[in-house]
């Protein structure tokens, strides 16, 4: 019996296991249309928070033509990011995770993929069960703890079927989803909403360009959170220069559209609003028609943390944990459960705070890949076996990115910790991510033509090559 070595193990179908952990996808194994970015990216954007997050513009202070301005540009560049990351999948048919080993090196690449990628991913699935468990008790009349587990089943069983599964689900839940999050514009804007003019005398006023760099960095910092994630669901899409170019359009509307529609509308609404608790503020906007509404931020939660559970396992792989991708996903999901379960009853906000800060971490990161990527030559996909090398231990990339980090430390502003120059300069605004991609920037420009920082003279073992074990990868 002779077996077809060109035939998909995987292919296109839906209901089969995944079996790629963090392998390079071959070229047999490559299918999809670009289109199918769209949705991914658009249903994980239909996020009831986006609409809260809009609410603060009248806080601080902003007019509402330049609160909607600030949201555009932050959508913007966000959603750019994410197209060009995105392109790179389809390039290189691997993980953005390990894509960074590229420039930081094999074991280089270990603390920010443990800090941004594994705490992100665990902490926003969390959140994320907080608020759909919460919207779903309040539906069901259920425990909080019977609403978040099942939730957390779901989310489970899609994670581990994989990559073919959660394109099919996102599709589907953005058909689900629009008409749901429509009736919420809809009827929230009937029920109240207005616009409004600068407000110097508002309780988080730091001055109209402060405020306006603060208030755009937020909507930003939500797109810069995925840009780790990005390659993720693109890389089985066929290598073409035709396909990497639509894949990048969709990707980028799929995310511009999503958050300058719910920014925007929280913009309007924010005069009105009495509440920063989502569930509350959901009733209020959507008086009798709260029961559907609370169906759309049940199903949103799901949308999100298919992409947080699946990112979050790959990249728990990519530290050689030495776990298989369906063991990732339940670790993943059990500790996302625990801590919804201790942090329901009212630290969400503050746990949000604190993973916030991933962007100032996330922004060097990508910054190092995007110009490894286009400068660093690592677009040639026969440097593809040197993310897999153990010999390149660490390399100038992760100086880079550790450079922009340090670097904007005086500029963080948070509750947890504000720097000494955003504290002296309340005023200037939140320009923290600005630096810390503008340090790491220039750190790489300086230093990638220099020799790894360590390599390893004595051969090391491999990973085996993707090919040859795609079959046991995920199982």
């Amino acid at each position: 019996m002779t077996h077809d070595d060109t035939a998909p193990v995987y292919g296109s179908a839906v209901t089969k296991v995944e079996p790629f952990g963090v392998d390079h996808i071959p070229d047999n194994e490559r299918h999809g249309k670009p289109s199918s970015q769209f949705f991914v990216w658009f249903a994980a954007g239909l996020n009831f928070p986006i609409i809260l997050l809009g609410f603060s513009a009248v806080g601080l202070g902003l007019s509402f033509g330049a609160a909607v301005a600030a949201i555009v540009v932050g959508a913007g560049l966000g959603s750019l990011l994410m197209a060009v990351m995105s392109r790179m999948g389809v390039r290189l048919g691997v993980p953005q995770q390990i894509q960074a080993r590229g420039p930081l090196g094999f074991f280089g690449n270990f603390l920010p993929v443990a800090y941004i990628n594994v705490f992100a991913g665990v902490g926003w699935a969390a959140v994320t069960v907080i608020l759909g468990g919460k919207a779903i008790s309040e539906l069901t009349h259920l425990p909080f703890w019977v609403c978040g587990l099942a939730l957390t089943l779901v989310e489970l069983v899609v994670s581990i079927y994989g990559y073919n599964m959660i394109n099919f689900l996102q599709r589907v839940l953005t058909y689900v989803l629009t008409p749901l999050f429509v009736m919420i514009t809809v009827v929230a804007l009937v029920r109240g909403a207005g616009t409004f003019a600068a407000d110097p005398k508002a309780a988080d006023y730091v001055g109209s360009t402060g405020g306006w760099i603060t208030f755009g960095g937020w909507f930003l910092s939500f797109l810069v959170a995925w840009a780790p994630f990005a390659s993720d669901y693109s890389r089985y899409l066929p290598d073409s220069p035709s396909v990497v170019k639509r894949t990048a359009w969709f990707t980028g509307l799929g995310n511009f559209v999503t958050i300058c529609w719910l920014g925007i509308l929280g913009v309007l609404l924010g005069s009105n609003a009495t509440s920063t608790d989502s569930i509350t503020a959901l009733h209020q906007l959507t008086g009798p028609f709260a029961i559907p509404a609370l169906i759309a931020v049940g199903l949103s939660a799901l949308a999100q943390n298919f992409l947080n559970v699946y990112g979050g396992a790959i990249s728990v792989q990519t530290l050689k944990v030495p776990v298989t991708r369906t063991q990732a996903v339940t670790l993943i999901c059990a500790l996302a459960y625990a801590i919804s379960l201790w942090g329901h009853s009212g630290v969400e906000d503050k746990f949000s705070v604190f993973l916030n800060l991933t962007a100032y971490f996330i922004a060097p990161f990508a910054t190092v890949l995007l110009l490894d990527y286009h400068l660093g030559g690592r677009s040639d996909p026969s440097r593809i076996a040197e993310l897999y090398d153990r010999r390149r231990v660490l390399s100038w990339g992760f100086a880079a990115w550790a450079g922009g980090v340090l670097a904007s430390v005086p500029f963080w502003q948070s509750d947890l910790y504000t720097g000494a120059f955003a504290s002296a300069h309340p005023h200037a605004g939140d320009l923290s991510m600005w630096v810390a991609a503008g340090a790491s920037a220039v750190l790489y420009l300086l230093t990638y033509r220099l020799r790894p920082l360590w390599t390893r003279d004595t051969p090391a073992t491999a990973e085996p090559r993707p090919e040859k074990t795609a079959a046991v990868a995920g199982s």
